[in-house]
């Protein structure tokens, strides 16, 4: 973790190594309650020394079985983007329930305006179509806190799949279509253009936003400001001090409410994908199928695309990814997944030890944008949901079965 104060103290997180693997069920996302309690420790920190309000995007980390023990972090509320997420944040997040989505249906916003605190729209026109339910609310006694979402035009994201500021990006207002004023009604800005960055990136951000958009910040109608997500402030060697110096400094120029709304940074290395081995078979190199599908279970793999990290195991020495692990020579297998989709496929890794059925093979950081994108693709069976306690015991939160692959369909 990140240097820190030191009247800031950490909790101490649980060494995989010592985890008797083969008393979890398998397959079986297992978020531990140490590693959660380590970020929250640090958010709640940043929350109280920027003086941000900072709440968790469903988008990236529901796990809402957590929701009791991120409320004694002081985190507030919810960013959701979807009816469902909505109605989610309001019964068990237990607090503010912010939405933003980049088009809200006429059968849907009722609802969510019913269970919202902050509604952020992506358009002028959606502004204009919902505007007056808004204004119904407000006149029957309601606080609702509406925002337009801008897009400066600027990001630092490699990947194009996450980039929301790319070239005729559909995700917020330009500085060009924006009106000369603010149109009535709207009190805030919302701006997300970080993914996984650190705060150096929002640095550079902001002097881009104030300097499309400060005329609009000076109004005294623009009371908050929202600035999305992709603050992975809970990474290792993220620059906190620089955070809270730019939210700080931020407030302080525009007199605003500012509001993050990070999700990698609430799961980000708080657990684990566990599966088992089924199979290994040989075609020139030994292939490995286990009880998990790597397009239905953890669909960044393939989408980022990104390679994961095995507890235990290490690269070829040929791999082209990165170079590879010291004393990595020992049994090579290509990874895969148990749907009949041929490119369910992790990769090829390094294991001291022969694989045999019935072994675990345990992916590292599965918690955050893992969880939320699962599908029932082919049928196969979907990771049960745990938590490793801190006192070391371990609690089945849920359980997947038939029921719930047969209601996705009809």
């Amino acid at each position: 973790m990140t240097e820190l104060p030191a009247d800031l103290r950490l909790p101490d997180v649980t060494d995989p190594q010592t985890v008797n693997w083969a008393e979890i069920p398998s397959p079986a996302f297992v978020l531990d309650e140490t590693r959660l309690r380590r970020n929250l420790a640090l958010i709640s920190y940043v929350q109280e020394k920027s003086g941000a309000q900072i709440i968790v995007a469903f988008k990236g980390f529901s796990m809402w079985s957590t929701f009791p023990i991120l409320r004694e972090y002081g985190i507030s509320g919810a960013t959701a983007s979807s009816l469902n997420e909505v109605i989610l944040a309001d019964e068990e997040m237990q607090g503010e329930v912010h939405a933003y989505a980049p088009a809200y249906s006429d059968e849907d916003f009722p609802e969510i305006l019913r269970r919202s605190d902050h509604i952020v729209f992506n358009s002028l026109a959606q502004w204009e179509r919902f505007r007056p339910q808004v204004e119904a609310a407000r006149q029957g006694g309601r606080t609702i806190h509406a925002g337009l979402r801008v897009n400066p035009e600027y990001a630092e994201v490699e990947t194009d799949l996450y980039n929301p500021a790319g070239p005729f990006s559909r995700l917020g207002v330009t500085r060009r279509e924006f009106p000369d004023t603010l149109p009535e009604g709207i009190d805030g800005l919302h701006f997300h253009t970080l993914c996984e960055k650190d705060s150096d990136t929002l640095e550079r951000t902001l002097e881009v936003l104030e300097e499309k958009f400060g005329e609009f910040l000076a109004s005294d109608q623009v009371a908050w400001v929202n600035f999305g997500g992709g603050h992975l402030m809970t990474r290792e060697g993220y620059d906190i001090e620089r955070l809270i110096r730019v939210v700080r400094a931020f407030r302080e120029r525009w007199n605003v409410h500012v509001i993050l709304e990070p999700g990698s940074a609430f799961g980000w290395q708080t657990g684990w994908l566990v599966s088992s081995v089924l199979d290994v078979v040989h075609n020139v190199k030994d292939a490995v199928l286990l009880d998990v599908s790597v397009s239905a279970h953890m669909p960044d793999v393939l989408e980022m695309p990104y390679r994961p990290r095995i507890l235990g195991a290490g690269d070829p020495p040929d791999d082209t990814h990165r170079e590879a692990d010291a004393g990595a020579s020992g049994h090579r297998y290509i990874i895969g997944g148990t749907t009949c989709l041929a490119g369910d496929v992790v990769g090829e890794y390094v294991f001291p030890e022969p694989l045999k059925v019935g072994d675990r093979v345990v992916f590292d950081d599965m918690i955050h944008y893992t969880m939320v994108k699962t599908t029932f693709f082919n049928g196969v069976k979907h990771p049960d949901i745990g938590i490793l306690h801190a006192d070391g015991s371990y609690e089945r939160v849920k359980v997947f079965g038939y029921d719930e692959f047969k209601a996705k369909l009809s």
